[in-house]
């Protein structure tokens, strides 16, 4: 019994341990994202796509991991977007990306 256990063991050490990142869009849902925005439609808040339409072109990544970290508003109206500062940095920064890449 005590060989077996130590086979499996070893056995389960030699297997690949495959660890899967999320995609930003599968972040973007994990977060709550989707119940004020979505690709290409306004709803509560902008679309991504007007998002990566206003600031084409310009270096915002930070500003917005910041706007998005802290919330606020006047940016696309007056309707405030909730801080979101539980989200970890490498979250916000690959979401961001992914949002102006559109």
């Amino acid at each position: 019994m005590r060989t077996l256990l130590i086979g499996l063991t070893a056995a389960a050490l030699l297997l690949p341990s495959v660890v899967r990142a999320a995609t930003p869009q599968e972040m973007a849902k994990q977060y709550n994202c989707l119940a004020c925005h979505s690709t290409d439609k306004k709803l509560v808040g902008p679309s991504f796509k007007e998002i990566s339409a206003k600031y084409k072109g310009q270096q915002v990544e930070a500003r917005l991991v910041e706007k998005v970290k802290k919330g606020g508003a006047g940016s696309f109206g007056l309707v405030p977007m909730a801080p979101n500062a539980q989200v970890p940095d490498a979250d916000l920064k690959a979401m961001v990306k992914w949002v102006l890449a559109m």
